[in-house]
């Protein structure tokens, strides 16, 4: 049960985390990383999924990292993408369902109106990762951040151009609501510049209060390629233990004539 919520086509997630997990096996091995840039920048595509509202959103993904210590960064998250649904009844708040059973009578049966949708995120938060694998970046985050959808109703028939105009009197609708969740994934790291990053979201939020009944988790997949740079951050702890190495060794020889 908790799997079907968050992940509602259960069967193609397993087999794609099990697919990482193999992944994670080949590639990684014992040998910690040697290079942990200071900066990283990912560009990739990405699927927004919203089970609840039948909504498959696909678009841009782009994250800007600063690493101020090997296991934590620092970073912001941006996403726009794409998609269309059909809103049905069953779709809003019980007052609105009676408010159109009453105005329709038995036509509110064939109330069924598409929609496009264009969806973007924002967030600004840490990330943990664990470098253990000289091939492999795992990493984990909280999600927490703010979703702006744009919807714009495309009736195809009177009846359900009077209902948009009902609900949606300027032809479209456009909400602000703020999101949690969690998030992770793994780099595959061909050099210590670029790697292969793929990655996984599931947050929650209600947008549209007023004309949707529930708030629904959404689930956010995201694969492309992310750049590493900037100055060693494991280098730079090395070189603050080498450089007070002297002094502890002036200490000893004062103390020991």
């Amino acid at each position: 049960m908790v799997l079907s919520r968050f992940f509602p086509r259960s069967s193609r997630t397993l087999r794609l985390l099990s697919l990482l997990l193999l992944l994670v096996l080949i590639a990684g091995h014992g040998r910690a990383q040697e290079y942990v840039g200071r900066y990283d920048i990912y560009s990739g595509f990405t699927t927004l999924e919203t089970p609840y509202r039948d909504l498959v959103q696909r678009g841009y993904h782009l994250q800007i990292g600063y690493n101020a210590r090997t296991w934590a960064s620092l970073g912001f998250d941006y996403s726009i993408s794409s998609g269309h649904n059909t809103i049905t009844p069953n779709f809003l708040p019980l007052n609105l369902q009676q408010l159109l059973r009453q105005e329709l009578g038995p036509a509110y049966a064939l109330v069924a109106v598409p929609t496009n949708d264009t969806t973007q995120t924002f967030a600004l938060g840490p990330q943990y990762q664990y470098r253990r694998f000289d091939r492999v970046t795992l990493f984990a985050r909280p999600a927490l951040g703010a979703v702006r959808e744009s919807a714009t109703p495309r009736p195809k028939d009177p009846l359900n151009t009077a209902v948009v105009q009902q609900l949606a009197p300027s032809g479209h609708k456009t909400d602000w609501q703020g999101f949690y969740g969690f998030g992770g994934g793994l780099d595959l790291n061909a050099t210590k510049h670029i790697s292969l990053r793929m990655q996984t979201d599931v947050v929650y939020y209600h947008l549209f209060n007023d004309i949707l009944r529930d708030g629904s988790w959404t689930v956010r997949w995201s694969v492309g390629p992310s750049f590493h740079f900037g100055r060693n951050v494991r280098a730079s702890k090395s070189v603050q233990l080498k450089s007070a190495s002297p002094t502890v060794a002036s200490q000893s020889s004062h103390s020991n004539p």
